[in-house]
């Protein structure tokens, strides 16, 4: 549990900066530094449905094939939801030789130059989320796994193990929310696909209408529409809208729907109409029906695809096949009864979504009190009813929709049912306390309210909404942020944002920080700064101020060399603003409010980085005028030292408002103590020292009780667990009858007799252990 926890905390999600500076090539993804080539090597690409992992592996694949990746001479791709699917017992020799190909001749030899070769041998898992559903992962127990029969989810948890093949590479694709590292705990490298970024969207849509007469027309429709141009970051979502784009230009209509649910509507719609006749509209709407259900019921089981005679009749079959619900695949032969097998799965994810919202729409059986259940956004604790996790906007927004005569076209519903599922809903949300939701749930709720288009109940959450908005390292992506910005200008409150660790990206911090009534925000330093010089270069010098004038940075904590890098950015950029500021108005001097106001900052870096980041931390302490309290301390231990604490005292001239100085656990000596102690008296208003835990001796305790009397603000010294004697005590303790402002001087060191202490703490009361 320990391992999985540690695995979880290095995912939290970094700044777009960050994650920029980390963009890989195909060519890197097998480059892990340090990693032993005798054990089995991990490697988890994340990424959300329609993201592009399958294309990535089958990209791989192809570039194994001219060439590239020459340290694999096997490469064995396996998608998760067909493999699972026939519920069989496989050897490994059966996996690799029998399901994935099959050798003319050879495969005996074949297999075993691949146990005696683990190390030119990649196993790729596409889908990961196709192999698990409600139950745990099994353990490999087989004695032989190699040749033992285990079942597909036993095999692939030996090879984790390193029961089966020990020194191979794996290569797992899942989707973030799946509880991947629950059952893959050793991983070696995660990556984590973004999606397009505006530009890359664009290009994706050029490309798309590349030679057709409306491809102007086509990419200033969809950025028209900028909820939908906000989805186009999906990749799989940027398709489907320009389907949809390319078919509404195509009958000369000049908009696009405006919602998600009235995206799939039409994208269903316009798949099915066209090649519908009066005869067979009312089968298609029957196996239009089946095929929600199926969709629904495959979904609880945490499914996308299933065998082909487990559908209920041909017709559903052939609707789904004829018009692009269903993809088909043929499992291999099994030399046992030769004959061949064949499954369907859903073409599309978000397809799978939709039919799955539809079939609850449609379903006579789903009362219209039990609907609620199926929403996720309930509590914190309580999981989504469902691993279709887009349901609930679907649902939301069809019950909305009831009267659109695409809808109706679609069903043979009964109208007075959903009109009582929509007050239900109605009735439902009213009684929620929004205020009380967590971040991912409320983000949920906006989705769902925002697919209703229901100007009642935008109003309604816009009121609701607590004025203090944290998605502290919730990753918002840019249909999260068009939702929440949409509610929160239809608010009259003023709002405090919390975007560190969110991933947003520039544009939509732009448009959060851009709003009137958000009050102030805090973001990843590094997103922050890329924004400001945006605008900078853009000459927006008005949202520039703005921005400036709304960031908050106090407390600050850095935790890495980048944290340090990215506060000496902000301190930069303050030179930029001043000639910004200058240009505009005509003042010659500006300070960024958030360095000016900077209070507390703590520096945790660790003893590998420490000295380095702190020398660089202490260039630009001078910047910030109202630090009142520097805290060293850090779990890790900093480890800055003599050098540090002689860098950092010759600053101490410019900390006139600092009032808190810890430097514990620092491995500070003498040498450093009698720095800090030289320049301490320049600390005119510090009122407490912390130097607990380092390796002050004698001499250190001197000098340290020649200046306590000039301290004037001091108020409490901390020289615990370091090496002082009962020599450099008893200096404190004279020291201490000249300081009448010290109220309390905690000592206890190992080196110090204990009837020595007990001797000086009753000579004065401030003395404490």
């Amino acid at each position: 549990k320990n391992s999985i926890k540690a695995v979880e905390k290095e995912l939290v999600p970094c700044s777009l900066q960050g994650k920029e500076k980390a963009t890989l090539k195909r060519s890197q993804i097998f480059q892990i530094p340090g990693c032993k080539d005798l054990e089995t090597k991990v490697i988890v690409v994340l990424g959300k449905a329609g993201m592009g992992k399958s294309i990535l592996v089958q990209k791989i694949c192809q570039d194994w094939s001219n060439g590239e990746f020459s340290q694999f001479e096997f490469v064995f791709w396996f998608d998760c939801k067909q493999i699972s699917l026939p519920e069989k017992r496989y050897s490994l020799k059966y996996l690799l030789l029998e399901f994935f190909v099959k050798p003319q001749e050879g495969s005996k030899e074949i297999f075993e130059y691949i146990l005696q070769n683990p190390a030119k041998v990649l196993l790729i898992f596409d889908g990961f989320e196709g192999l698990h559903d409600h139950e745990n992962f099994p353990r490999c127990s087989a004695s032989q796994p190699e040749k033992d029969l285990c079942s597909i989810k036993e095999l692939l948890s030996g090879l984790v193990q390193k029961k089966i093949l020990n020194g191979c590479t794996l290569l797992v694709t899942a989707r973030p929310k799946d509880k991947v590292f629950q059952y893959v705990s050793k991983v070696d490298k995660t990556i984590e696909i973004e999606g397009f970024s505006p530009q890359q969207r664009e290009l994706y849509i050029t490309k798309y209408f590349q030679g057709l007469p409306y491809c102007d027309n086509a990419l200033k429709l969809i950025k028209e529409c900028e909820y939908l141009f906000s989805h186009c970051y999906s990749p799989a979502m940027c398709r489907c809208v320009c389907f949809l784009c390319e078919t509404v230009l195509e009958i000369g209509d000049k908009s696009l729907p405006s919602t998600l649910t009235t995206v799939f509507l039409k994208f269903v719609q316009q798949k099915i109409i066209p090649m519908q006749t009066d005869a067979t509209a009312m089968q298609n709407q029957e196996s239009l029906a089946m095929l929600a259900r199926i969709a629904w019921y495959l979904g609880e089981k945490h499914q996308s695809a299933m065998k082909s005679d487990l559908l209920p009749s041909k017709e559903v079959k052939e609707f789904a096949l004829k018009y692009g619900f269903f993809l088909p695949f043929a499992f291999p032969r099994h030399s046992d009864s030769g004959e061949e097998e064949f499954g369907s799965t859903f073409s599309d994810f978000i397809i799978q979504n939709f039919l799955g919202a539809l079939h609850l729409m449609l379903a006579e059986e789903i009362k219209d009190k039990s609907l609620t259940k199926y929403l996720s956004f309930p509590s914190k604790k309580k999981k989504p009813y469902n691993w279709l996790d887009l349901v609930p906007r679907f649902l939301a927004g069809l019950l909305f929709l009831q009267d659109d005569p695409y809808f109706c076209s679609l069903s043979n519903k009964d109208v007075k049912q959903s009109t009582k599922k929509q007050k239900t809903l109605l009735k439902y949300i009213r009684r929620l306390q929004i205020n009380e939701l967590c971040p991912e749930r409320l983000l949920e709720l906006l989705h769902c309210i925002y697919e209703t288009q229901s100007n009642y109940l935008l109003q309604h959450v816009a009121l609701r909404l607590k004025p203090d908005l944290c998605f502290l390292g919730v990753v918002l992506t840019p249909p999260d942020v068009h939702v929440l910005h949409s509610i929160l200008k239809r608010s009259r409150k003023e709002f405090s944002l919390d975007l560190r660790n969110s991933s947003i990206d520039v544009q939509g911090l732009k448009d959060l920080v851009g709003l009137r009534n958000v009050a102030s925000f805090r973001a990843s330093l590094s997103d922050t700064v890329r924004l400001w010089k945006s605008l900078e270069q853009t000459k927006d010098y008005e949202l520039l101020r703005a921005s400036t004038e709304k960031f908050v940075l106090d407390p600050f904590k850095a935790k890495t060399m980048k944290d340090v890098n990215d506060l000496s950015d902000l301190v930069e950029m303050q030179e930029k603003m001043i000639s910004c500021v200058q240009d505009v108005s005509g003042c010659s001097s500006y300070e960024i409010p958030a360095i000016k106001n900077l209070r507390k900052l703590e520096f945790a870096l660790g003893p590998v980085c420490g000295l380095q980041g702190f020398l660089k931390l202490v260039e630009i302490l001078a910047a910030f005028p109202s630090l009142q309290h520097l805290d060293l301390d850090a779990l890790s231990e900093n480890g800055i030292g003599d050098e540090g604490a002689k860098s950092l005292s010759e600053v101490f001239p410019t900390l006139t408002s600092l009032e808190t100085l810890n430097l514990s656990q620092n491995k500070i000596t003498d040498v450093g103590a009698e720095k800090i102690a030289t320049a301490l008296p320049s600390l005119s208003s510090l009122k407490t020292l912390s130097l607990y835990n380092n390796s002050i001796c004698d001499f250190g305790a001197e000098n340290l009780a020649k200046v306590l009397p000039v301290m004037a603000s001091l108020r409490v010294l901390d020289v615990q667990y370091n090496k002082i004697t009962g020599v450099g005590a008893q200096q404190l303790t004279d020291s201490l009858r000249k300081c009448p402002h010290i109220k309390n001087l905690v000592m206890w060191n190992p080196t110090i007799p204990y009837g020595v202490l007990e001797h000086l703490q009753q000579l004065d009361s401030r003395i404490s252990v």
